[in-house]
């Protein structure tokens, strides 16, 4: 019986670090958006990649498209942070080949501060999941699809507490 251990240990290996590869891009996307970097996000998606912010009252199009909206709808926010956790990695299937796609559900938390707020805490705070879909290209891992999926979102009060000294 032939000794498949090596072949075996260099398979897990290339597992753990697609996997590592891609959740560095998760990461690389959050930077990205609470950055206003919107090029880094262009640059983090497939050329036909697309992105669909429709549950959290934004668009769905190709990442360019998205990017452009982002950058003028982000403007309202000082401050952003997404937290994205319980990430999920599924390696997928693309034209038969079963290392070219990799599907990731993680869930976020984003507190964001309103621009025209002063009081240092978050203003605005939503919750929900993403859907991320990466393709394994010539320039490595790269997001052909992100589909948020905005679950809940916590609004500034209109009428605060008095702070009492």
């Amino acid at each position: 019986m032939p000794n498949t251990e090596p072949m075996t240990q260099r398979v897990e290996l290339a597992t753990v670090m697609d996997r590592l590869a891609v959740d560095g891009l998760v990461t690389d996307y959050a930077v990205a958006v609470d950055d206003g970097d919107w090029d880094a996000y262009q640059g983090l998606f497939t050329p036909d990649g697309r992105a669909d912010y429709r549950s959290a009252g934004g668009i769905e199009g190709d990442a360019k498209k998205v990017a452009a909206w982002l950058a003028e709808s982000m403007r309202v926010f000082s401050m952003r942070q997404h937290l994205i956790v319980n990430r999920r990695v599924r390696f997928g299937v693309l034209e038969q080949d079963p290392v070219d796609t990799a599907h990731v559900q993680a869930d976020y938390i984003n507190p964001m501060r309103l621009a025209d707020g002063g009081s240092g805490a978050p203003d605005f705070v939503c919750g929900g999941r993403y859907a991320f879909v990466f393709q394994r290209t010539d320039d490595g891992w790269r997001l052909r699809e992100v589909v948020v999926q905005e679950k809940w979102r916590r609004l500034p009060d209109p009428h605060p507490a008095p702070v009492i000294n």
